[in-house]
Order: C-alpha cells, then sequence, then structure tokens
C-alpha cells in the first residue's frame, strides 16, 4: 500500500475539531470531531446518588454511558442501547477513570453521556477524547486529559486514525488506545484483529505520539472557554 484510500500519509490523523460547553444544562460538556466522526458528550455532578444505599462513603461513582444515534450511521441503527454500546460505556468507564480524583468527590456520582451524532470508524476513541473534555469543563478534579486514537495495521502497513474503508479491508487490525500524555501511561488498549508482536510496538508509539497531538487541541478548546468565561 503505497498510500492510503483517501490520500493521507500513514501516520497523519483526519481533521480534528473540539469545543468545550456545547450543551447549556450540562455541568460540562464537549464536541469531538475527527474526520466524518462527532462525538458530543455531556458530563452531571457530582450529585448526590441514588439510591442512597448504593453511595461509596469513600468515592464517587462514575457512570457513563454511550450511545450511537440511529441516523449516525447509512444503515440506520435501531435507538436505544445494544450489547455494543453497554460494552464501550464500560470501555470509556475504565479508560476515564485512572485521570479522575474521585476520592476527592465521596458519597456521590458522575455522569457522563456520550452520543455519537456521526459516525465513520473510530468512535470509541472520540467518545473518550470528548468525555475527558467535558469532565474538565465541568471542573472535575483530574490528573490529566485523556486522548484517544485508533492505530491500524491495514494491507501491511501501521497507520493511524482509520476510517471506515480502512477498516472494512480484509485483514485489517483495530488498536484503541487511549493516553494520559502528562502522566505517560496508558488507560486503553485493545486489539481487534491480529498483529505480529514485532509491530505492536511501533503501533503504540505512532498510537502515543497521535494521542500528544490530540491533547494539544483539547488543551487549545478548554483555554479558550476559560478565556472567554474570564471576559
Amino acid at each position: 500500500m503505497s498510500e492510503r484510500p483517501d490520500g493521507r500519509k500513514f501516520d497523519e490523523m483526519r481533521d480534528i475539531e473540539a469545543k468545550v460547553g456545547v450543551i447549556e444544562q450540562a455541568d460540562g460538556s464537549a464536541m469531538f470531531r475527527i474526520g466524518k466522526t462527532i462525538a458530543i458528550a455531556g458530563v452531571y455532578g457530582p450529585k448526590k446518588v441514588v439510591p442512597k444505599h448504593l453511595e461509596d462513603p469513600e468515592k464517587a461513582i462514575l457512570k457513563c454511558y454511550y450511545d450511537m444515534y440511529s441516523f449516525s450511521v447509512p444503515e440506520r441503527k435501531r435507538p436505544g442501547p445494544d450489547r455494543r454500546s453497554i460494552e464501550l460505556s464500560m470501555v470509556i468507564k475504565n479508560a476515564l477513570m485512572p485521570a479522575i480524583f474521585l476520592r476527592e468527590y465521596p458519597k456521590t456520582q458522575i455522569e457522563v453521556f456520550v452520543s455519537i451524532i456521526q459516525a465513520d470508524a473510530g468512535t470509541r476513541c472520540a467518545a473518550i477524547s470528548a468525555a475527558a473534555m467535558a469532565l474538565a469543563d465541568a471542573g472535575i478534579a483530574m490528573k490529566d486529559i485523556v486522548s484517544a486514537v485508533a492505530v491500524g495495521h491495514v494491507n501491511n502497513e501501521i497507520v493511524v486514525d482509520l476510517n471506515k474503508e480502512e477498516e472494512d479491508i480484509e485483514g485489517t487490525s483495530d488498536i484503541p488506545m487511549a493516553y494520559m500524555p502528562r502522566m505517560k501511561k496508558i488507560t486503553l488498549l485493545q486489539l481487534d484483529g491480529k498483529l505480529p508482536k514485532e509491530k505492536l510496538r511501533s503501533a503504540i508509539e505512532l498510537g502515543i505520539k497521535s494521542c500528544e497531538k490530540i491533547y494539544e487541541i483539547q488543551k487549545k478548546a478548554l483555554k479558550g472557554r476559560y478565556k472567554l468565561q474570564g471576559e
């Protein structure tokens, strides 16, 4: 493969756009777009746990909800949660938890809702990036922002940020990963498909470099929000 279907370089991500404060009623919110994939995240809390007997006296309970709108893909998806959305809700929660100071908020819950309003691959990573920004926008105490991207093995090449066309190529491997750039810690690493061991390190290194670029875009969006609030 001399070049990718859309003409990008192997280490080139699609166009990225990030905004915060996109949902007026939420305590914190964000939009993250990478290529044609768009994720909207809203954070509510910390707030009281209902029912009360489920609260943790030592730390906050983090709840994450992922949903893909039925109109987000050409093949219309049935509305409401399904097995995949429940699984990805847990993936997002596990990727975010290491970044949050949950012990700062005992006996409370923090709810994160992420909706994919347009999908062209990489939805879980876009959801994680949007959710991390929304948490920061809500003023939740965090060790770091979480950035996420998928790396892939396509036609014997390691590439970053697969689109749907690349995902559908026979033999493609997909490696979604999330990373805390300041802490230098991976919070999510999955492998869908097969990948030679000698190429895994290269894939992870490319993923980390790409997450660091996403991190700068996330920070810029958050700083822009604070600047507007101060004016």
